[in-house]
């Protein structure tokens, strides 16, 4: 099957010409494929003097009209037979198909207009000259594809125009086999003889695509690569992870051959983000073996190495981002797109995939060193654990986002001593800390006078770095000097911030070189790394010798070194310093932004983790005193004005004299009621309760206030537990939109009166509280709730059933999923997003996660929402200022994008007065319309918008989405505001 990068209708007429000055011949063959020309070009060499002569010539070039006629003129019209294999129909070439049929049928010169696919098309067919048998034979040789097709396809218009005997029917090619280069056939029972007995089998799994065009170099380039690791290549073509044959042959041959590692070539994803599905890479015949991505890319090699950007958007979305919803680990791009040579005898250049070798051997060494750390025994095993610091000093030691790093890591040491690891565990977080507080660390000042950690002789860093390529050397030193100019360097050896504890180490990931420059930032894009940090990573690496690297917590510095933003080359830092070791990294489930940014560029295995229990703020200390203060005052004001005076100046007071006065923006005793809003509102928000430790679910209160929060908020089509409840109850208000300070003037049914034995209702914010109360109620037992409640009874039976037994299986998911890697083996993939807003689906943690598709942003449910905030920004900075807001600035984070679906891109748009088609879902095709300013009822504010270097990279089409809804209200013929 050939893909075209084209649409029905879709050539670009406005293209510059293109003169192909080619001679005529035999046989012109034109194809928008340029593998099928590549193949076709091969045959004619390998049959010599037996094929006729033939012109081969792509239709991208003949998209201008003038390209058509020079070509016709010239060479179309003066041959003997013409060929067009044409994809999308007669519309997609609708100007050339009217020229040539007309000038060829004039001229009685054989026309054959075939589909660039299996499908038959009448008008195309219509369009032909030859006979119904010439037709069907020319179509199927190539639809079969294969050398020996092409090379029949060859000899069959030979036999048209000469009268010579046809070859035989096209050779059917199957859906899926086993592939060796060099032979024309294979089966599993060929290839064990060519395979070194009892090594770890590897499977490369490629497109039947590939073989029916002959751009088999990679794949052949690869499996010579893995022999030369003394791995057991296993090349096997499909035509689709989703094919059933497909999937039916790969668990035939795995079952034979169970993998050890997979890698795979193939495009997109078998399963959804909402449905992961039935992923034949990783059936139980694939014996859990982690599918590593592999991608031969679309665009030419040159395109590659001349920008940071790596891969191209296509190419990113069907090869990397897609893949992911699978659980495949990114790799390197491997081949290009690119002209191999100019084919003299056809006059055509001749573009395939070409190999690249160093990314070839990239791949092989990944490969062979997950099959290393899966074969060798955990008591052998040697695991690295690094902790970030940043910024570099003691008091930041092991910061991971929402993680207790300390704890974790421990934790993570005592499942390893008790799988059979020879692992010293400390005895508590309190040893570990004090450990790595006694040996050096990334502060300076006083690094001279610590003691204990590894060291790295200079001589060795220096005979690994004078390996470097010298533009490689020449930035490191450029910007830092020589190796012995480095301030961590302690005479003739680098002190480094890494503990033993038997098998595993652990260590501080060293600093970028911010406490020499503060001017650097964490995510500096060109700021390369300095000497003691790349010999911090060729101690692990080579000294060492770990079997595999783990990054404990969000987020460190390496994948943030210099270079590629995908598909690596061997320039770019992350791979220098890390190079081809197996990376497991314990991520936070709620950044899938960055957590992505350590997938695609530091080939990381994802092991999510549950975000830091939540629970509600409430009232305490001075907060306390004051709430009291106020519900008294709500007492006294009618009955008894002169104390409600005296507790008006009280309240004041307090609040001035705690400071939490100017947090409320509170000036004089006419703002008491904004006070009791601002209390409120305060008590009521979520705060967190605590970090979270890697491997350990949260129990008792912190687990009852995690549960409640997830089902606080909507999830989706179901609803917030607190509205639920208001609902059920007849309350006749929305608890998470309302104003808090409101007096409730609303029903008191008994469910909720029970609270008031303690405490005061006066307020809507009390309200909010009586069901926040009743919610702990009916987490602890169902026996309060009430038969007659029906939106309830969904929510409490969903908490209970799903819910929490999620929540409460995290723990065990990620210490198993952290062995389970360890172990060499894939870990699933599953979701990302913060749990407590809206998205309970990424429960159980411990999964690899996968990002959403970028395309896809924002989702309807965002925009929406988006569009919502920025309504409630201009009213409360109408409120508060009695204006309109003249200009907004909004700040864009790509990692934000991710978490909430675009939301926080939506404000700017609506700012201005962009909107999308009503009922449109927004996507990059759709421009945004601007409204006019009768329907939007108020005037314009002016917007600019920041976005991070992540954002611009990773979603290109939101900041034109952006400015399309700029340029349509540009465009509006209407007074300035």
């Amino acid at each position: 099957m050939h893909l075209l990068a084209a649409t029905p209708g879709a050539l670009d007429t406005g293209a510059q010409p293109v003169d192909p000055r080619q001679t005529p011949a035999d046989l012109v063959v034109l194809s928008a494929a340029d593998s099928e020309l590549a193949l076709l070009s091969a045959a004619h060499a390998d049959l010599g003097e037996d094929s006729p002569s033939l012109r081969l010539w792509s239709l991208q070039n003949l998209a201008h009209p003038m390209s058509v006629d020079l070509h016709l003129a010239q060479c179309a019209s003066r041959s003997r037979m013409v060929v067009a294999r044409i994809l999308g129909g007669q519309s997609y070439w609708p100007y050339g198909l009217a020229q040539y049929s007309a000038a060829l049928h004039a001229r009685g010169i054989p026309f054959v207009a075939l589909p660039g696919d299996d499908k038959p098309d009448a008008e195309l067919r219509a369009l032909s000259t030859v006979s119904d048998t010439d037709y069907a034979a020319l179509w199927s040789h190539l639809v079969e594809g294969g050398l020996e097709n092409a090379r029949r396809f060859l000899l069959h218009a030979r036999s048209m125009l000469d009268g010579t005997e046809a070859p035989p029917p096209a050779k059917p090619l199957l859906k899926a086999a086993p592939f060796w280069p060099g032979l024309p056939e294979a089966d599993l029972a060929t290839i064990r003889q060519l395979w070194t007995e009892g090594a770890p089998v590897v499977p490369l799994v490629f497109y039947r695509a590939l073989v029916q065009s002959g751009a088999t170099a990679p794949v052949a380039h690869l499996t010579r690569a893995l022999l030369r690791q003394g791995l057991n290549p296993l090349p096997i073509y499909v035509a689709s992870l989703k094919d059933p044959l497909s999937r039916a042959t790969l668990a035939a041959l795995f079952s034979e051959a169970p993998p050890t590692v997979i890698l795979n070539a193939t495009s997109f994803a078998v399963g959804t983000p909402e449905n992961p599905g039935d992923n034949p890479l990783a059936s139980p015949e694939a014996n859990a073996a982690p599918v590593l991505q592999v991608v031969f890319s679309g665009s030419s090699e040159e395109q590659w190495a001349s920008g940071t950007r790596g891969l191209s958007a296509t190419d990113i979305a069907m090869n990397v981002a897609l893949p992911e919803i699978d659980g495949r680990l990114l790799t390197r791009a491997v081949s290009f797109k690119d002209e191999a040579h100019f084919d003299d005898a056809t006059q055509c250049p001749i573009v395939t995939y070409v190999p690249k070798s160093d990314r070839i051997r990239f791949v092989a060494d990944l490969a062979a060193n997950w099959t290393r750390l899966r074969t060798t025994p955990p008591s052998n095993r040697k695991v690295a654990l690094v902790l970030a610091n940043y910024p570099n000093k003691d008091g930041r030691l092991a910061n991971g986002v929402g993680l207790d790093t300390p704890a974790s890591t421990v934790h993570a040491l005592r499942l390893m001593r008790d799988a059979g690891y020879a692992v010293d565990a400390p005895e508590d977080s309190a040893a570990l800390m004090a450990r790595l507080l006694a040996g050096p660390t990334n502060w300076l000042p006083d690094r001279k006078d610590k003691q204990g950690g590894e060291r790295l002789p200079l001589a060795t860093y220096r005979a690994w770095f004078d390996s470097l390529p010298w533009e490689t050397r020449l930035q490191v030193t450029d910007r830092w000097g020589a190796p012995e100019a480095d301030p961590y360097l302690d005479g003739d050896s680098f002190a480094l911030s890494i503990h033993r504890f038997g098998h595993a180490v652990v260590g501080l990931q060293p600093s970028r070189g911010y406490d020499i420059d503060p001017k650097a930032t964490y995510h500096a894009p060109d700021l390369v790394p300095p000497h003691h940090y790349l010999a911090f990573y060729l101690w692990l690496r080579e000294e060492f010798g770990a079997h595999a690297l783990i990054h404990m917590g969000k987020h460190g510095n390496l994948e943030w070194l210099p270079g590629k933003a995908v598909a690596l080359s061997a320039d770019c830092w992350p791979e220098i310093a890390l190079g081809p070791l197996p990376h497991l990294y314990p991520f936070i489930v709620n950044d899938p932004g960055e957590g992505t940014q350590a997938k695609r560029r530091a080939q990381a295995v994802i092991l999510d983790h549950l975000t830091p229990p939540l629970t509600r703020a409430e009232a305490y200390g001075p907060l306390r005193d004051l709430e009291v203060l106020l519900d008294e005052l709500a007492q006294a004001q009618s009955t008894d004005p002169r104390r409600a005076d005296h507790l008006k100046r009280e309240i004041v007071t307090t609040a001035q004299a705690t400071g939490i006065a100017a947090d409320a923006g509170l000036s004089d005793q006419g703002d008491i009621q904004k006070l009791d809003a601002w209390l409120c509102d305060l008590k009521e928000a979520q705060i967190r309760d605590g970090l979270h430790i890697f491997g350990q679910s949260p129990t008792d209160d912190q687990e009852r206030d995690l549960a409640l929060a997830l089902v606080r908020v909507p999830r989706g089509d179901k609803p917030s537990l607190l509205r639920a409840l208001a609902s059920d109850m007849d309350l006749g208000f929305d608890p998470l939109d309302c104003d808090m300070a409101e007096p409730w003037t609303g029903p008191r049914p008994k469910g909720l009166s029970a609270m008031s034995i303690t405490e005061p209702w006066r307020t809507t914010g009390d309200t909010v509280e009586r069901l926040e109360w009743l919610s702990s109620q009916l987490l602890a037992s169902t026996r309060d709730l009430d038969h007659r409640w029906p939106k309830t009874r969904p929510v409490i039976e969903e908490l209970h059933g799903s819910i929490l037994p999620n929540l409460r299986a995290c723990g065990p998911a990620e210490s198993a999923a952290l062995l389970t890697a360890l172990d060499g083996k894939a870990i699933p993939p599953g979701p990302s997003g913060a749990p407590t807003r809206g998205r309970p689906d990424v429960l159980p943690t411990g999964r690899n996660f996968f990002s959403v598709d970028a395309r896809a942003l924002p989702t309807p449910a965002a925009w929406t929402l988006g569009r919502a905030s920025a309504e409630l920004l201009v009213e409360r900075h109408l409120q508060d200022q009695g204006d309109y807001p003249k200009s907004l600035l909004l700040t864009a984070w790509g990692h934000r994008q991710h978490e909430d679906r675009g939301r926080r891109h939506r404000p700017g748009p609506r700012s201005y007065g962009g909107e999308t088609p009503v009922g449109a879902h927004v996507q990059p095709r759709h421009r945004l319309r601007g409204p006019p300013l009768t329907l939007l009822g108020r005037p314009r504010v002016d917007v600019t918008l920041r976005i991070s270097g992540f954002f611009r990279d990773a979603f290109p089409q939101l900041v034109a989405l952006f400015d399309s809804a700029a340029r349509a209200v540009q465009a509006l013929d209407e007074p300035e505001t």
